[in-house]
C-alpha cells in the first residue's frame, strides 16, 4: 500500500502540508516487511503493523565536517532526521557529554580499560534531552505545535523543558507514584502534567489513545521514528571521543530497548561511512530484576517478550512491555553480547561504588548498568581485557530515595577540636 492510501482521519496519521525538510532522511521504512512511506507522522506499517524507522541517504559526512560542528548533538545533523539549519533554531542543545576514563573503577573490577559515558550533564540531566531535541525538530517541521509524551520521568523532564524553551505547549503523562524529584523537575517548566493512577504501560496505553484523538506530537508515539534516532548520538560521541574508534564492548540500560538498538545502529553507520575502522562491538543489555522481560527472554532462549508488572527502584527502566525488546534481543545475540538483570540491592551498591570510585553520581538506571557489568564479569560473559563503555543515562539527584537511607554523615560532632579528635577522624 502506498503512503497516500493510508487513512488520514487520525491526527497521528495525517500527512504534512508539504514535503518536510528533514536533512538526509528520505522515507520511513518498516523494520519487519520493508514497506516504505513518505516522511510524516507515521509510526506503524499499514501492511504488517510493524514499527517504522527512518531511512536515509547520507551525503558528504566526514570527520572534518563533524568536528567543525557545535559541541552538541547537532554536530551530527548530517546523520539525523532534522533540518540542515537545526543548530540555529531555539532547540535545546544536548550532547557532547563527557566520556570518563574510569581507571579507579577498572582496577577495582579487574578490568584493563573502562569508560563511562556520563549523560547526566545534559540540560535536564538525562539522555532523554537527546531524543527530545530530535523529536522536537522533526515535529515542528511536520507542523505540530504541541509536544507530548507518556514517561517514567526523565522524558517528562526533557519534553517539558524543551517545549518551554521553544515557546510551545507541553502535555506529559506520568505514573502517579513517580519519584517526587521527577515530578517537581517536570512541573517547574509550567506545562500540563498529568499523574495517572497506574504503571508506565497503563500511561503509555492512554497516550496511544490520545495520539489518535489530539493533533499533538507524542514524541515516543506518533513521531517515535524520529525521536528514537536521537539515541544514535550516544554511539557517535563514544566513537569520536575514543579518537574515532569503536569500543569492543558496551553495556546499555534497557527500558523500551530503543536506546540499545540505536547505539548499535550508530556504530554500524559510522563503519559503513568509513568514519571509523570497522570492528565487532559486543552489546550487552542491563535490566532491573523487578522488570526484566528482555533479560528473561534472552536467558530462556525465546524471541517473544512476555510482559511483566514492574516492581523495582529503577523506575526509569520500569517498562513491562518494551516496544523494542525483540530488536534489543536480536542485537545482543547477533553481536555476541547478553542481557542480564540485577536486584535492587545490587543497584544501590553499584550507585555507591560508582560514586566512591569515580565521583559520578548515577541515577538508578546507571546503577543497573554497573551492577550488570559486575555480574557479567563474574559469569565470564564480559571480557575484562576489552575496551568497555558503560552508559550512565541520568543524574543521581533524581533518585535520591534509592540510596538516602544508606548514606549520611560520617559522624555528628560538637563544634570543637576535642569533639573532632574524639570522633577518631
Amino acid at each position: 500500500m502506498s503512503p497516500t492510501a493510508l487513512p488520514t482521519t487520525s491526527p497521528a496519521l495525517r500527512a504534512p502540508a508539504r514535503r518536510p525538510d528533514l536533512g538526509p532522511a528520505t522515507a520511513l521504512a518498516c523494520r519487519e516487511c520493508g514497506s516504505r512511506y513518505e516522511l510524516g507522522a507515521l509510526y506503524v506499517c499499514a501492511e504488517c503493523f510493524g514499527p517504522l524507522e527512518v531511512a536515509y541517504e547520507f551525503r558528504g559526512v566526514t570527520r572534518e565536517s563533524i568536528e567543525a560542528g557545535p559541541a552538541s548533538i547537532w554536530r551530527y545533523r548530517g546523520l539525523l532526521p532534522v533540518p540542515e539549519d537545526v543548530a540555529a533554531t531555539r532547540n535545546t542543545e544536548p550532547g557532547w557529554t563527557r566520556l570518563v576514563r574510569a581507571d579507579n573503577l577498572a582496577r577495582e573490577l579487574g578490568m584493563r580499560e573502562l569508560w563511562i559515558k556520563d549523560d547526566s550533564g545534559n540540560p535536564t540531566h538525562s539522555f532523554k534531552d537527546r531524543v527530545v531535541a530530535v523529536a522536537l525538530a522533526a515535529a515542528r517541521e511536520l507542523g505540530f505545535s504541541v509536544l507530548a509524551c507518556p514517561s517514567t520521568g526523565n522524558l517528562a523532564n526533557a519534553v517539558a523543558a524543551a517545549a518551554a524553551r521553544a515557546g510551545i505547549r507541553s502535555v506529559v503523562l506520568v505514573p502517579a507514584d513517580l519519584e517526587q524529584a521527577k515530578i517537581v523537575t517536570t512541573a517547574v517548566y509550567g506545562g500540563t502534567l498529568l499523574a495517572v493512577r497506574g504503571d508506565y504501560d497503563d500511561v503509555n496505553r492512554l497516550a496511544s489513545e490520545l495520539s489518535g484523538e489530539e493533533d499533538w506530537a507524542f514524541v515516543n508515539v506518533n513521531v517515535r521514528p524520529y525521536y528514537a534516532e536521537g539515541s544514535k548520538t550516544l554511539g557517535y560521541e563514544i566513537a569520536e571521543q575514543l579518537g574515532w574508534r569503536l569500543p569492543e564492548q558496551v553495556v546499555v540500560p534497557v527500558a523500551s530497548g530503543s536506546q540499545l538498538t540505536k547505539v548499535d545502529k550508530a556504530f554500524g553507520e559510522l563503519s559503513r561511512l568509513g568514519l571509523v575502522e570497522e570492528r565487532p562491538v559486543r552489546v550487552f543489555g542491563a535490566q532491573a530484576g523487578g522488570c526484566a522481560p528482555v533479560a528473561t527472554a534472552f536467558k530462556e532462549g525465546r524471541d517473544a517478550i512476555r510482559p511483566v508488572r514492574p516492581r523495582t527502584i529503577a523506575k526509569s527502566l520500569a517498562i513491562g512491555s518494551p516496544a523494542d525488546g525483540p530488536y534489543a534481543l536480536d542485537v545482543c545475540r547477533r553481536t555476541g553480547g547478553a542481557v542480564e538483570d540485577v536486584t535492587d540491592d545490587e543497584i544501590r551498591d553499584a550507585i555507591r561504588l560508582l560514586g566512591r570510585a569515580e565521583g559520578v553520581f548515577a541515577e538508578t538506571a546507571g546503577g543497573v548498568t554497573l551492577a550488570t557489568l559486575r555480574k557479567l564479569l563474574r559469569e565470564g560473559l564480559l571480557d575484562p581485557d576489552a575496551t568497555t563503555v558503560l552508559l550512565n543515562t541520568g543524574d543521581g539527584l533524581k533518585t535520591l530515595d534509592a540510596v538516602s537511607p544508606l548514606v549520611g554523615p560520617t559522624a555528628e560532632i560538637d563544634p570543637t577540636l576535642a569533639a573532632f579528635r574524639a570522633a577518631g577522624l
